[in-house]
């Protein structure tokens, strides 16, 4: 902690390091003193501004697409990688990719805290004009403890679980600017920070997200603004900073998390309850509110090359003219990385194109000699497989995936740039760009946080918790809800399952059954977002349940030119010591009073 602290202090009063962004309010662009800093008032919105530049932009890191591979749903290719090592059990307290998280969500506090002490932000005067000033000054003060909750709910997600003391717990909460530069040699080797109760965390990030609420507008719309001038502070030119429906969506994932049975030891309904009642909060604005001209429809696709995609609670700044999802994504024979891999685990669970299950479907017989014929319409627009021909370019260039391992190009084992499992990604990636092309199209990408898709996932399974499939909750069942994603369009484009009788089937089956059906369905939709990683934990009660085995398929090319398909192919195994991941091993060495989490024993 107390590196983090001079860490931050040396971001609030340098700015050098984050220079004006055309983004974001400038934050200070020369070596400030703390007394500049907090008496101008361009400095002060930079404290806020600085605050997103924390958050990723896009999948490909270690909190996005690559910690699927930390899980059940893909494999890293590279066997070197920090994230694949901590999968397969073999990391170090020096080689730890979570410990740049802790760092970065208490750069964000103390900058957010600095702005909140003593009402500094909310006392500054930002704009000669009353009116606007009252207006600019009220939405930075919401935001300020807006990301305050985003950066706690951060560090609950990722560092809370059960201690070695045998308590669960979160994090320090630190709702003042620690002054550790003036503190004397005696009192920092003094300095102790313990870690708050899980319970306890909670309540402060649902404490700042109501306090948030009330200072910011509903979302970031130019329709919800009829007075252009006010348009100068207010509107869709602040999309991409945290709003009023945001901090909703917010209190509906703690909820959700805190319910679960990893964290709800005493069952508690009531946390199912609130989940269910924010989430299906944040699903009502977008289908009421947000139903404009051009905007959110029900069944309109995701488009993730759009990061003004109605789809959005919210979502980072966007990379403009990018290609990393392409490039990550992509196998060695298309000049991709191939840097990770689907696993048989993911591709079986997309069922047929009638919804059912592979092997229940009436209509739809899975035939292993042919597997990817027939199935969730979903799946074609999240997997390459072998096989799989698709349009790409702006000329309209086909690239075939030849995944078998006697000659095919893409096959595992070809390039050091082919997925392991001979699945490639296809989620994320633009179809328009071909590098061999003389004019290359590349797209802008950036980071879906919250999604509306992720709040009927959230409602659907707490409503499911609290009274069943069919129980409404505020006039809308779980079964309705999920209804909503099986029957939309996909990222491709192609239609969803509009008549599906196994969803009826299922939901006349009990809360039981539902419950493992929507568990599918989350993986479904959320895979390589970065979430399926914490949604396996706070499910799960053993160990046992996490260490297991992952599968690849070997595709073998015979002489008539069919394929054999062996899917038992073991490509790695999953070795965790602990549920949870570890408090950084620095701030267990520098700070008193902090309890590790179990399972981490020799990390402190």
């Amino acid at each position: 902690m107390k590196r983090i602290l001079f860490q931050i202090l040396a971001v609030a009063a340098a700015g050098a390091t984050g220079a004006c962004s055309d983004f974001l309010d400038p934050y200070p662009s020369a070596i400030r003193s703390e007394d500049y800093i907090l008496t101008n008032p361009t400095t002060m919105q930079g404290l806020i501004g600085k605050c997103y530049d924390y958050m990723a932009q896009n999948y490909n890191d270690n909190e996005g697409a690559y910690l699927d591979c930390a899980t059940d749903n893909a494999v890293r290719t590279s066997t070197t990688d920090v994230l694949r090592r901590f999968a397969v059990g073999v990391t170090s307290p020096t080689n730890d990719p979570f410990e740049t998280y802790w760092d970065r969500d208490y750069k964000g506090i103390y900058n957010v805290n600095m702005f909140l002490k003593d009402n500094r932000g909310l006392n500054m005067r930002y704009m000669l004009d009353d009116h606007l000033d009252e207006l600019l000054r009220n939405r930075l003060w919401g935001e300020a403890y807006a990301l305050r909750a985003w950066f706690q709910w951060d560090l609950l997600q990722k560092f809370g679980g059960r201690g070695t003391d045998g308590r669960l717990l979160g994090y320090p909460i630190l709702l003042e600017p620690v002054r550790v530069w003036e503190m004397s040699p005696e009192e920092m080797r003094d300095l102790r920070f313990e870690r708050n109760t899980y319970d306890e965390c909670v309540a402060q990030i649902l404490r700042d997200c109501d306090s948030a609420y009330k200072y910011l507008p509903i979302a970031h719309r130019d329709f919800l603004v009829p007075n252009a001038d006010d348009r100068r502070v207010m509107g869709a030119q602040n999309w991409g900073r945290l709003d009023g429906i945001s901090t909703v969506a917010i209190k509906a994932l703690v909820c959700l998390t805190w319910a679960s049975p990893r964290f709800n030891p005493d069952g508690d309904v009531e946390r199912w309850q609130k989940a269910a009642e924010y989430a299906k909060e944040v699903m009502d604005f977008k289908m009421t509110v947000d139903n404009v001209s051009g905007g959110f429809s029900v069944g309109r696709q995701v488009d993730w090359c759009d990061p003004n995609n109605p789809e959005i609670v919210y979502g980072s700044r966007y990379k403009s003219s990018n290609d990393d999802m392409e490039r990550a994504f992509y196998p060695g024979g298309f000049q991709g990385n191939g840097a990770m891999g689907a696993t048989q685990e993911l591709v079986d669970a997309f069922g047929m194109a009638d919804g059912y299950p592979v092997g229940e479907s009436p209509e739809y017989a899975y035939d292993p000699a042919n597997p990817y014929l027939n199935r969730d319409p979903r799946f074609y627009s999240v997997i390459f497989y072998n096989g799989r021909s698709v349009v790409t370019g702006q000329t309209g260039k086909t690239y075939n995936f030849e995944n078998w391992s006697n000659g095919g190009k893409d096959a595992a084992g070809t390039s050091s740039k082919n997925s392991l499992t001979n699945y490639h990604i296809k989620k994320f990636v633009y179809m328009g760009l071909n590098w061999s092309e003389t004019s290359v199209n590349k797209m802008p990408h950036s980071k879906f946080f919250i999604r509306w898709a992720h709040m009927v996932l959230a409602f659907a399974e707490a409503a499911n918790q609290v009274g069943g499939p069919n129980a409404p909750i505020d006039g809308l069942t779980a079964r309705e809800a999920i209804a909503y994603l099986r029957s939309r369009t996909t990222y491709d484009g192609a239609e969803g399952i509009k008549t599906d009788p196994y969803l009826e089937q299922v939901s006349l089956a009990g809360k039981e059954a539902f419950d493992k059906f929507l568990r599918n369905e989350r993986r479904i939709e959320t895979c390589f977002e970065g979430t399926w990683f914490f949604d396996l934990r706070r499910w799960t009660t053993t160990l046992g349940e996490l260490n297991r085995e992952v599968h690849g398929v070997q595709v073998t090319r015979q002489l008539n030119g069919d394929f054999e398909y062996n899917f038992n192919h073991v490509v790695e195994k999953r070795s965790f010591t602990s549920a949870y991941l570890p408090i950084p091993y620095k701030e267990m060495l520098n700070v008193k009073g902090l309890v590790q989490n179990e399972g981490w024993e020799n990390w402190q």
